[in-house]
């Protein structure tokens, strides 16, 4: 079983996780992890805090010689900004003298929720922990998972298709020229005409003090048939999927291939034919299915979308109301992004690499690199003569 768990708040001193069940002998480029926490932090948009933060991960143990050993591994992300936050976020000893807390829930955050749940009355309590700075140490573990994938001929990239309204139109481009159009965008959009509206449109949002959300795709490529399974709704990968995607701060929709759009269109251009050829077997002319049928892996590429809303901290406040005085008021202004969908898409990428490499290992097994590949290459023999 491959899982992971990570702990630390936005401002606290680190973000520290732990990966359990990778096989022994994956080679582990720490310098690739640390490009991938970078692109997490580009994207045009971002707000004052990708200014502070240069995050560069730390592997404390379950490696050797930049390979896994079997054990399990430890990341480990400081947060520079904790400087300027010891006093308020010291971890151990008393509260300083005349520290206020925060009591005035934002609209779009999991404050109010969170602070009821928890009987707390600092509400930093609840958003230190819910900010979307969690997502660097999921990119960390993503990328490490990524890393493991890659050992098989697994690709990952995303592209954003929209952003405040402006929608990229279909490109009939090659999924290489698609990322790598996408990689040279500020605001990782492959259509050049839409990428300059999106920018355009972000400038707008910050000069109003608003904010702006949009949709961004990721997409698998060389993924094996038979990830995943049908017999329970646990293991279909389709529903696992939908809730890595979910979980990531500010998504609310998730799409696997044509998604919504399959609703309103005639089943006779919804499905994917099937084809046999002698020499690449079964094979699809279309992937509208996105790469799943029956929850599991048919072999086409995997394509999900997922919606990110306009992050909810906004220079011109929405009204709430104190929780401790319950007086209405305007929500205070945390340090913010005016647009995070480029980011999204990278985050997307980690999401979709960890739960592919989880589905991986529950079908090929292995405690070593070596084990999984033999497990693997007979798969794929296997596969040859159907």
């Amino acid at each position: 079983m491959l899982r992971y768990i990570s702990a630390g708040e936005s401002h606290g001193p680190c973000l520290t996780g732990i990966v359990e069940g990778l096989p022994a002998n994956v080679p582990l480029e720490v310098e690739e992890i640390n490009r991938q926490l970078a692109r997490r932090q580009q994207g045009y948009g971002r707000g004052g805090r990708m200014k502070i933060e240069k995050d560069r991960v730390e592997i404390t143990a379950g490696l050797r010689f930049s390979r896994t050993t079997g054990s399990p591994l430890s990341f480990l992300l400081h947060n520079r900004d904790y400087e300027n936050w010891r006093e308020k976020m010291d971890p151990v000893g008393k509260a300083p003298k005349g520290l206020e807390a925060v009591t005035r829930p934002r609209p779009g955050h999991g404050d109010l929720a969170g602070g009821l749940k928890y009987r707390q009355e600092d509400l930093r309590n609840i958003l230190e922990r819910a900010s979307a700075r969690e997502t660097a140490m999921r990119v960390a573990v993503g990328s490490a998972a990524r890393l493991f994938l890659r050992e098989f001929g697994l690709h990952i990239y995303s592209h954003v298709t929209a952003i405040g309204g402006v929608e990229a139109p279909p490109l009939a481009l090659s999924h290489e020229e698609a990322e790598a159009r996408a990689e040279a965008s500020p605001v990782r959009c492959a259509h050049e005409g839409a990428s300059r509206e999106m920018v355009a449109r972000i400038d707008a949002a910050r000069e109003e003090g608003d904010s702006l959300g949009g949709i961004f795709q990721v997409v698998a490529l060389g993924v094996p048939v038979g990830l995943g399974s049908h017999v329970q709704p646990d293991r279909r990968l389709d529903g696992r999927l939908a809730q890595a995607f979910m979980s990531i701060q500010a998504v609310k929709g998730v799409e696997v291939g044509l998604g919504f759009a399959a609703a309103g269109l005639p089943g006779s251009r919804v499905h994917d034919e099937i084809f046999y050829d002698g020499e690449k077997g079964y094979y699809r002319k279309t992937n509208r299915a996105g790469g799943l049928e029956g929850g599991i892996t048919n072999g086409a590429p995997l394509v999900i979308r997922a919606a990110l809303k306009p992050i909810p901290t906004l220079l011109k406040p929405l009204r709430s109301v104190d929780m401790a005085t319950r007086q209405a008021f305007s929500a205070q202004v945390e340090r913010s992004d005016t647009c995070a969908v480029p980011a999204g898409a990278v985050v997307g990428e980690a999401a979709l690499a960890w739960e592919l490499a989880r589905a991986f290992l529950e079908k090929f097994g292995g405690d070593s690199l070596e084990e999984t590949g033999g497990n693997y290459r007979s798969y794929l023999e296997y596969l040859q003569g159907r």
